[in-house]
């Protein structure tokens, strides 16, 4: 592209080349008299004769051919992950064995805006700003793990909204209850507990983490730390008592569950590839594939923050290979 102190503007090339093929100069005398190079007079004096005064603007640099470029199946491939699993970049490259910036650019010339300015339920673009926290990640298994509590409404017999349609599923809806979904992530490998449980009482909350300890510690993990929030059943004696003395409770300040991202973050993916990942006809269908997910999440699902690894690779031995 032409620059404001270029030798020769759109106008300029004009006039060396009609001083070539109209008025019968030589390449070598136009060149000179406007201070090019004669390849450079050739070049203008021939694509004048060709396009007349259409071809003295700047082409495209662009090659006519690109070997290298993605085929349009695979293009087509990302674009269908994105669009019915709602993946970012990196997810969709670690699926598909691609890298991180070659989908972010095909995703970004198909016109696909950031999930996070998207609405979840149904794809829509929305105005909305993001932050984007500082990332922090503990060295080993067990240096700290993340515990929480989700609330989730039951499906009654015969479906809900999903399973319905909204009007008939508000009317199925009444005397379901609710779970209270006590979840532990490890920190360094994001490695997962859950258990569906019937309240968020201090004897609830004691037990789990007692079950939970026993898993961790069935995968080879020893656990120092927990990380909670303000929770009057995190606050009790009964949970500091199920703790013990070799781990040290940490809570979150209050009113910032970021601090508690990744298990939060967990949370979302607990709802979107399990809890609503399909409409279910009752709460026993649902809850009947709580393992299965649990299983394909700690052994198989690609995580983004770990470059595509699952919490599997990073537990030495939990698959039982080496034993």
């Amino acid at each position: 592209m032409s620059h404001a102190n270029a030798t020769l503007t759109p106008t300029g090339r004009l006039r060396l080349a009609r001083c070539v093929v109209e008025d019968g100069w030589t390449p070598a005398r136009a060149a000179e008299r406007f201070n090019v190079s004669v390849t450079t007079a050739r070049r203008w004096a021939e694509r004048y004769r060709e396009n007349g005064k259409a071809g003295m603007v700047d082409r495209s640099s662009r090659p006519r051919t690109c070997p290298h470029q993605t085929p349009r199946r695979r293009e087509r491939r990302v674009i269908g992950l994105r669009v019915s699993r709602r993946w970012g970049p990196a997810r969709i490259a670690y699926h598909l064995g691609m890298h991180p910036s070659t989908v972010h650019k095909i995703l970004s010339r198909y016109g696909c805006v950031r999930l996070a300015f998207t609405d979840p339920a149904t794809g829509a673009p929305v105005r909305a700003t993001r932050r984007r926290p500082t990332r922090y990640e503990h060295d080993a298994p067990g240096d700290l793990v993340h515990v929480d509590i989700k609330k989730l409404g039951r499906i009654p017999d015969g479906g809900g909204h999903k399973f319905l349609g909204r009007a008939k599923g508000r009317k199925n809806r009444s005397g379901t209850g609710y779970w209270y979904i006590h979840n532990a992530v490890d920190d360094h490998s994001r490695l997962a507990y859950s258990e569906l449980l019937d309240d968020e009482r201090k004897e609830t909350a004691a037990a789990f983490w007692h079950r939970a300890s026993a898993y961790f510690a069935d995968a080879g993990i020893t656990v120092r730390r927990v990380l909670t929030d303000n929770g009057s059943c995190y606050r009790s004696h009964a949970f500091a008592d199920a703790l013990g003395p070799d781990i040290s409770h940490k809570r979150t300040r209050p009113y910032r569950p970021q601090t508690n991202g990744k298990v939060e973050r967990y949370n979302r993916t607990l709802l979107e590839e399990w809890a609503y990942a399909r409409p279910y006809a009752n709460e026993r269908d649902r809850q009947a594939l709580l393992p299965a997910f649990l299983h394909h999440y700690n052994h198989h699902r690609g995580h983004t923050a770990l470059k595509g690894a699952s919490p599997a690779d990073r537990i030495p031995n939990l698959r039982g290979q080496n034993s």
